[in-house]
């Protein structure tokens, strides 16, 4: 069956997420078929370069066999079991090999949490509701209530109302307002005036949440932030300088800190977590998406041993953490999310992440000086190319001439995005940055 004729079915039952339906045939949408290694393939047996890692998840590729191998293993043993009342060498195993990858603060007199126990969730929006629940269940049992959350503006967190909550991107959450939790925000230390040095907008910054804190302290139960890099903003970054000012106020006001990873972790920054930039360690880290390799979902969130005892007490104490879902730690994810472990220790995965994102930054150094681009930004291989606006949907024309060029990428705005499996070869890299830029040069003009 054609294209054409899977797309008619499509557009009569489906109904598909941030997507304009009233655009939606027009924009010729990929009708996805199957997948090898870096390559996707529609019915009509075009290939083309996954630039977007499958919306930043896949780690090697597609159809890695060793994490094939993995998954298969498992469902010859166990496909499921509930993790409520039992558990599983998989998810045991896979919350040890967390734990031995989690960031350790650099200086002792930011704070110097420990990361020791992991909680299981199923997707990065379900990751952050279970660190917001966490956190403010953990101030109402160390003794008083603290319901305030403190976040960046330009934040995504994911599209449950919680983590809709302690977003700042008005596209996508002003809607809901009525039904939010009550929030401070803080200015974006990756908006920056033009010419500013990103120390001196990340002191800015610093001096905002200071004050805040000052003011409110008392009430708040945590400050949440995306780190180093705010994903869906269109790859704001920003200077570790923040970071650590987050870590010091935080821990100065008995706020916890919570570092979004879901989009930042597993290697996307040349780092396993891009909390290792700043040097420091949150209380609450959330990851997801790259977790299992991009085949399977599953998110968790590591925290300290100091959450952990303030949920301890008899049955009757109600300090219980009544949350859960019917598949955490699911047997399958876990598999395949160890496997990926095991590739990236063994492929020596942040190393090449790293080293990849240097190659793409050398390779996009000429778009800094044209003039059709308003900014290049990156951190290890989360990459952002803002384009100037030549009308409506810039961004998605863009990624539409580098789609007839072999190569598939999203925007997000006017901000088009590269986000490869980490384990790109060198020719394609040149692939990826080749198209993009004369797609650019194609549309704007």
């Amino acid at each position: 069956m054609d294209a054409a004729t899977w797309l008619k079915r499509d557009a009569a039952s489906v109904w598909h997420p941030f997507t304009q339906h009233s655009l939606w045939l027009s924009d010729e949408p990929t009708v996805v078929d199957r997948a090898e290694g870096p390559w996707i393939i529609d019915v009509d047996g075009n290939r083309y370069l996954d630039g977007v890692s499958s919306l930043w998840v896949t780690t090697f590729g597609h159809r890695i066999p060793e994490i094939d191998d993995a998954i298969r293993s498992q469902l010859d043993r166990l496909d499921h079991s509930t993790f409520l009342g039992a558990t599983h060498p998989p998810g045991i195993e896979l919350a040890e090999r967390l734990l031995a990858t989690a960031p350790r603060c650099a200086e002792p007199e930011l704070g110097g949490p420990v990361l020791s126990k992991v909680f299981f969730a199923g997707d990065g929006s379900s990751a952050v509701e279970v660190a917001l629940k966490m956190s403010y269940q953990y101030s109402v049992q160390r003794g008083r209530s603290r319901p305030l959350f403190v976040h960046l503006r330009e934040a995504y967190h994911g599209d449950t109302l919680g983590a809709v909550s302690v977003g700042g991107m008005d596209l996508f959450h002003a809607t809901y307002q009525p039904l939010l939790l009550e929030t401070v925000p803080v200015s974006s230390p990756g908006v920056r005036s033009p010419g500013q040095h990103p120390a001196g907008r990340a002191a800015e910054v610093e001096a905002e949440l200071a004050a805040v804190l000052a003011s409110r302290g008392d009430w708040v139960c945590a400050v949440v932030v995306e780190p180093m890099v705010q994903a869906a903003a269109g790859m704001l970054t920003y200077h570790a300088d923040f970071l650590r000012a987050a870590r010091r106020l935080a821990t100065e006001h008995g706020a916890l800190l919570i570092c979004d990873e879901v989009a930042t972790g597993v290697a996307r920054t040349g780092r396993m977590w891009a909390s290792e930039h700043a040097g420091v360690a949150p209380d609450l880290l959330t990851c997801g998406k790259g977790l299992t390799g991009g085949y399977l979902p599953l998110s968790a969130v590591l925290t300290t041993e100091d959450v952990y005892e303030a949920f301890l007490g008899s049955a009757a104490s109600g300090r219980t953490f009544f949350h859960g879902h019917t598949f955490t730690a699911n047997p399958l994810c876990c598999a395949a999310a160890n496997a990926n472990l095991d590739l990236i220790a063994a492929r020596g995965l942040v190393e090449r992440a790293a080293a990849l994102g240097e190659r793409l930054g050398a390779l996009l150094a000429p778009l800094s000086e044209d003039d059709r681009v308003v900014e290049v930004r990156r951190l290890g291989t989360m990459t952002g190319v803002q384009v100037r606006s030549a009308g409506e949907r810039t961004g998605a024309e863009v990624c539409r001439a580098a789609r007839r060029r072999g190569v598939w990428l999203r925007p997000l705005g006017d901000t088009v995005v590269l986000m490869p499996p980490l384990a790109l070869a060198p020719a394609e890299t040149d692939l990826l940055v080749g198209a993009l830029i004369e797609a650019i040069e194609e549309v704007v003009r």
